[in-house]
């Protein structure tokens, strides 16, 4: 099932935090499951965490939303797109969404390289 991009859009723009706590998440090196690495090559750093945060806003969340699971708590969605960084290098990547039954907020997942 797809969502529209503007009622996605709509709903999704609103409950991403305006602060960069999810882009810090995403460009901190982890030992596991590490994204820093791979959103280093299009030059996003702790340094412009903000600068992701914006991207994930104008290029992610205008695009279409997917359906692909059911949680216990939520279902999940998927946007596939590209994210074009900093130093202009472009990347192919999946962020993945869920709707909260008990609050009906939209909240970020996560976000990793698109190999399809």
């Amino acid at each position: 099932m797809l969502i529209s991009r503007h009622e996605w859009a709509r709903e999704a723009q609103m409950k991403l935090p305006e602060d960069t706590t999810i882009a810090r998440y995403l460009v901190r090196h982890r030992d596991e499951d590490d994204k820093s690495g791979f959103l280093a090559l299009a030059g996003y750093t702790l340094d412009n965490a903000d600068r992701l945060m914006h991207d994930i806003r104008t290029q992610l969340l205008p695009l279409d939303a997917e359906f692909f699971d059911w949680t216990e708590y939520a279902p999940k969605y998927r946007i596939r797109g590209t994210l074009t960084g900093p130093n202009g290098r472009v990347l192919r990547v999946v962020s993945i969404w869920m709707k909260e039954d008990a609050t009906r907020k939209t909240k970020f997942v996560t976000l990793f390289p698109d190999k399809q």
